[in-house]
């Protein structure tokens, strides 16, 4: 398999994608595509996205922080609790300090800032998957 980044044959990552906004989900699987990274699931909110963690035991999450019902921080925090060993990736329009350390703090791996290149989300997921960059 041959990556869009012309690297050689990698595992493939399964990625859950968690943004309220339907056209945000579809530019992360827009990006994704042709690469050894995965959509498995797609959830609109922080709940959602704890049942989906569950139910498709996802490689890597993509989280977004201002979501309805539950926010990206606190389904950090409950995912977690589930799973110590979660590999997430915060994505958020906001560029605030204080939330992009809270995020760090409970364990995200990585943080993307909206609009994003597809090349930096396709980075973040495989740093979070433990995938070295080719320099």
């Amino acid at each position: 398999m041959q990556t869009r980044t012309g690297g050689s044959q990698r595992k493939p990552v399964r990625v859950l994608v968690v943004d309220d906004l339907a056209f945000m989900r579809e530019a992360v699987r827009d990006a994704l595509a042709d690469t050894e990274l995965t959509v498995v699931g797609e959830a609109h909110n922080g709940r959602d996205a704890l049942t989906m963690y569950q139910t498709h035991a996802p490689d890597v999450v993509l989280l977004d922080i201002a979501m309805p019902q539950m926010d990206g921080i606190t389904a950090l925090g409950r995912l977690m609790r589930i799973d110590p060993a979660a590999r997430v990736v915060m994505c958020s329009a906001m560029d605030e300090q204080k939330l992009i350390i809270r995020a760090i703090q409970l364990g995200a791996r990585d943080f993307v800032v909206k609009p994003f290149r597809p090349e930096r989300i396709i980075s973040a997921v495989r740093k979070a998957a433990g995938y070295r960059e080719r320099v």
